[in-house]
């Protein structure tokens, strides 16, 4: 899974930071990546009406969408998005250790 940017490059940082501190707040950095981009065939392609926007992509399901637009929402709305998005169910613990969960699509572990 990828995150996408679309904002010019001087205004960028401010959004690419907070969600940066947002995936790491939920351990999910290494999972997620981050891009910027700034073309105009980007925009156009999803139909982005009003700078910045955040674009979800998962390839493995074929899925790309633009989840807002037009506004840098605070960090804890931008991890209450990404929660949304990646819901691990913890009373499954049929792929638990002592201290790591390593399903299918990930592996989040704590100290």
């Amino acid at each position: 899974m990828k995150i996408i940017i679309y904002w010019d490059e001087k205004n960028t940082q401010e959004l690419t930071n907070k969600v940066k501190l947002s995936l790491e707040d939920l351990w999910l950095s290494d999972f997620i990546k981050i891009e910027n981009n700034f073309s105009e065939e980007f925009k156009t392609k999803m139909d982005i009406k009003k700078e910045p926007a955040l674009v979800i992509e998962e390839e493995t399901i074929d899925f790309c969408d633009v989840i807002f637009e037009w506004i840098i929402p605070p960090e804890d709305e931008i991890k209450a998005m990404l929660i949304s998005i990646v819901w691990w169910d913890s009373s499954d613990m049929s792929c638990a250790t002592d201290s790591c969960w390593t399903c299918s699509s990930a592996s989040v572990c704590w100290v």
